[in-house]
């Protein structure tokens, strides 16, 4: 497939709350750098996510080589040491869908600070090494895919096109930001991104292994934090797939090779 191109890359530092988009990105061994490292769990351990607290979206995370710096309006900054280590925090079990898995507690300042933000009792955990998850292994074609705090794959990849197609069908058009991708693709036809099985970008090669199922946060304004034009009906008239009992846009991605290499906007090769 000629012409493809990468036209955006997005990382989500602390899961569900506000992206940021990068010019460039290491790509490590769990996706993009620095992509859902931190995850906002309730008092019992459970993870929190856009589809019961919408003002999660509210939370605007950034992101330096040493630090995570949370903000929200009405609130002062909270600033903590992105390295695990320096934290200071015990080592908890958290859980994520089916998964129950190890990662650092940032501590109660940073708990503190959540309640203020969303209103609702929480904590803020940091994964590490002894965080082991991978996609169920009928997806990941034999590779290692180990990944922080995303709902399942280490990357997510959407399609310009796709999107301008489902905006024709809809009330009101979205931006791109509601569907959460990691790399946005130009280039290609509306779902084209359903065939292509491998995608190289540069050195790194990425396997496009599964159509990502679609809930309830496209519906979320990712800038208000509420509830807002949802694409889930339109989606379950023409893109439900029954062998996965939902509606998709966009592929999640495994990583075959490149792990260091740096991403960037620009060229790409897509194949079936």
């Amino acid at each position: 497939m000629s012409n493809v191109f990468v036209q955006e890359l997005w990382i989500y530092p602390v899961k569900s709350c506000r992206g940021t988009r990068l010019q460039s990105s290491v790509l490590g061994a769990r996706g993009l750098d620095g992509d859902r490292e931190w995850l906002i769990v309730d008092e019992r351990g459970h993870f929190l996510t856009q589809r019961s607290l919408p003002q999660l979206a509210r939370i605007v995370p950034r992101l330096s080589a040493t630090e995570l710096q949370l903000g929200c309006e009405g609130l002062p900054d909270l600033t903590l040491p992105r390295d695990p280590a320096m934290l200071g925090g015990e080592t908890v079990s958290v859980t994520i869908w089916k998964d129950t898995v190890e990662a650092v507690d940032a501590g109660a300042q940073a708990a503190t600070w959540l309640e203020a933000a969303l209103g609702v009792k929480a904590r803020l955990v940091r994964s590490s090494d002894l965080t082991q998850r991978e996609p169920d292994a009928q997806w990941r074609q034999g590779l290692a895919a180990p990944v922080n705090f995303p709902d399942g794959f280490p990357l997510l990849v959407c399609n310009e096109a796709s999107l301008a197609d489902l905006n024709a069908r809809l009330p009101a058009s979205l931006p791109m930001t509601r569907f959460r991708p990691n790399i946005v693709l130009g280039g290609l036809d509306a779902y084209a991104e359903d065939a292509v099985r491998s995608l190289r970008i540069g050195a790194a090669e990425l396997r496009l292994v599964k159509p990502c199922t679609r809930c309830s946060i496209p519906g979320v304004d990712q800038q208000r934090g509420v509830p807002d034009v949802s694409p889930l009906a339109v989606l379950m008239t023409y893109r439900y797939d029954a062998a996965l009992a939902g509606a998709t846009f966009g592929m999640n991605a495994v990583i075959a090779a490149g792990v260091g290499e740096t991403l960037q906007p620009g060229p790409a090769f897509a194949s079936a």
